[in-house]
């Protein structure tokens, strides 16, 4: 990890210590100019000649992605953001009315909604694992729900946005895989964190976006499509003409990819953007990426337990770059106010967004700070000095 040359490619970093990565990252310069010149050359070509002029670079999203993930070009969508990835896997399957979903107490706030919704309108029944005291998913009852339910999908998520906990999705993914039962996996705070290999996992689906620990632009994501799902000819409900061929009156064909689940129009500036930070994040290596962020989480959970009156309310067995706290009769304006001072970028979780989760833990807000790589342990030591000031 070559800090000085990851910190060069931020040249307006400045004076800041930014733990937002968990929202909307900072994009290495590179993956600014690659958009910058690709939209030049639209001025200049018009957005069909430079898609063909282009084509090796666009396909070459597909390619880094397949890296990344580790699976083949084939099994890889771009998709418009990690929302949009999700809901088109959702689309694909054709649930009807008495169908059981099993997800887990900390899922994401819009997956739940989502859930919800096809409870309301198709009759799908929505069933949560518990969780175990120390916030992992509750492996027994797992598996006591899929004696009892029979499920037609398994939708977990890998990091929740309210906590820094990590869920086994590979645990999951095994009796899934075992079961033959459909498996969705939201890694939208994971990919670009830690290593995200969808074979351990053995997914059918998994969902991201760029903008998050990727550093990519906003407006793009992408989606993993198993084999498995891909020669089983699930497609989304809505597909398009780039999608599949309209072959006959009342026929199409779809693609035999997972570009089934792409629609035409998509910014191809912002594709060259998310492969260049995609791109970015393989050459450094996710392996050595993971290990250089469980060293920052670790220094910044150490540290924040020794401020007074500070409490971190994460939990699991195994935790991530989302750090989540309170201190202790600071009202949340006044410690927005005194970390804005100090230029620290973080976010604020709120109960709608882990309802659940916050309604366990006795909380209606958190801070939530999330580094990255291109922190520095320094920063771990001095955002604590600010903490204990405040």
């Amino acid at each position: 990890m070559n800090i000085e040359k990851i910190r060069q490619d931020l040249p307006h970093y400045g004076n800041k210590i930014f733990l937002n990565s968990a929202g909307s990252s900072l994009s290495p310069h590179v993956v600014t100019q690659k958009i910058q010149a690709f939209l030049h050359q639209e001025e200049l070509f018009g957005g069909y000649k430079l898609e063909d002029i282009q084509a090796l670079q666009i396909a070459a999203f597909y390619k880094e992605t397949a890296k990344l993930l580790n699976c083949k070009d084939r099994n890889i969508a771009f998709a418009h953001d990690a929302t949009d990835a999700y809901i088109k896997a959702l689309s694909a399957i054709p649930f009807k009315k008495g169908d059981v979903v099993i997800t887990s107490s900390n899922d994401y706030a819009s997956n739940q909604i989502q859930f919800i919704s096809l409870q309301n309108r198709y009759g799908v029944v929505l069933k949560r694992i518990n969780s175990l005291s120390n916030g992992d998913i509750d492996m027994i009852h797992f598996q006591e729900l899929l004696q009892k339910e029979t499920p037609v999908l398994v939708a977990i998520t890998h990091i929740p946005t309210n906590s820094g906990l990590i869920q086994d999705v590979a645990a999951i993914g095994e009796i899934c895989q075992q079961q033959g039962i459909l498996y969705l996996v939201d890694a939208c705070q994971s990919v670009g964190q830690i290593v995200v290999d969808v074979q351990k996992i053995k997914c059918d689906f998994l969902s991201a976006t760029g903008r998050k620990f990727l550093r990519g632009p906003r407006g793009t994501g992408l989606l993993y499509v198993s084999d498995r799902v891909l020669q089983s000819k699930m497609a989304p409900l809505m597909i398009d003409g780039w999608g599949a061929k309209w072959t006959s009156l009342n026929e199409f064909e779809m693609k035999p990819s997972a570009k089934r689940f792409e629609t035409w129009e998509r910014s191809y500036a912002l594709i060259i953007g998310l492969t260049e930070a995609i791109r970015y994040a393989n050459e450094i290596g996710m392996d050595v990426i993971e290990d250089c962020n469980k060293e920052l989480q670790s220094r910044l959970r150490s540290n924040l337990s020794k401020v007074k009156g500070v409490s971190v309310y994460d939990k699991g067995s195994q935790m991530g770059n989302l750090v989540t706290f309170r201190k202790a009769d600071i009202a949340l304006e006044d410690l927005k106010d005194h970390l804005d001072e100090q230029e620290v970028y973080y976010s604020v979780s709120t109960l709608e967004w882990g309802l659940i989760d916050f309604k366990e833990k006795g909380v209606e807000w958190v801070i939530r700070f999330s580094p990255h790589y291109f922190n520095t342990l320094e920063e771990m030591d001095k955002v604590a000095e600010i903490l204990a000031a405040v």
